[in-house]
This record gives C-alpha cells, structure tokens and sequence, in this order.
C-alpha cells in the first residue's frame, strides 16, 4: 500500500547511493516525488532552503570525487561558500547526493541507510543495497 506520506528524493540515476536511496524508499511503500537535479539543475534559494534544512553548508554538500570540483579549483578551504553556490548552479553535478525530505527532516542520505531516518516505516526484510550490504535484516530490524 502506497502512502502520502510526502517524500522527495534529489536522484542522480547514475548514482549507486541515490539509487540505493530511490529503491529503499520505494520498498518502503512510498511514491516519492523524484527530482532529477542534473536535468533540472538548481537555484540558489533552492540550494539555500535545501542546506538550511538539513544542516548543511555548501562545503559540506560539495561533491569532491567524480566531480569537477578540483578542476575548477573549489578544494581550497578558503573558496566561499557563494563561490561554491555559483559554482553548483552551474555545475549541478557538484552538489553531493541523494538529498531527501519528508515531514520528519532533511538530510544528505550518504550512506544511504541515513534515509531510514526520514521515514515513518522500513522497508520489509531484508532489504540489500547494490553492493549486497544489508540494511533490513529478516525479521525487519535496521542493521546499523
């Protein structure tokens, strides 16, 4: 049974997290709204609501790895964080993923048991990321 319980999901398809996420979400019983930010890109009141909400500066939302991020010289501790916001703009693949919200928060969802957090029930057990690490033993419980 699918539930309103609201979800949303910022997905990169290509992503073995944000898919982890997407399919945990998903065995939960939920039907999240999924925003494809690499096709839609961001705004910054968008980037600033999103990182407000889950306790996040944009250093610590920066994709660093399989990313431009060293290219365009934005690993230097002193890069500001509106520099970093421009630069996310542009390159929204530099924002680190999936980002999830419901009713019970916000949250960067790496490692992708973190989503667990931000639903009101689990999946049934047991449930496996793609890498074959469980996260929902049989009888239903969070491994942590």
């Amino acid at each position: 049974m699918k539930s309103f319980f609201p979800v949303v999901i910022h997905h990169n398809p290509d992503c073995g997290t944000s898919r982890n996420v997407l399919e945990l979400i998903h065995a939960a019983g939920y039907e999240p709204t999924i925003i494809e930010y690499l096709k839609l890109g961001w705004i910054r009141p968008q980037l600033l609501a999103l990182f407000a909400a889950a306790g996040l500066t944009p250093r610590a939302a920066l994709r660093e790895t399989k990313s431009p991020a060293a290219e365009l010289g934005l690993l230097d501790p002193a890069t500001s964080d509106d520099v970093l916001l421009e630069a996310m703009i542009a390159h929204p693949v530099l924002v680190n993923r999936p980002i999830v919200a419901t009713p019970k928060g916000v949250k960067l969802c790496r490692p992708s048991e973190l989503a667990l957090d931000l639903l009101e029930r689990l999946p049934l057990g047991p449930f496996y990321k793609e890498d074959g690490g469980m996260i929902i033993d049989l009888e239903g419980r969070r491994i942590l």
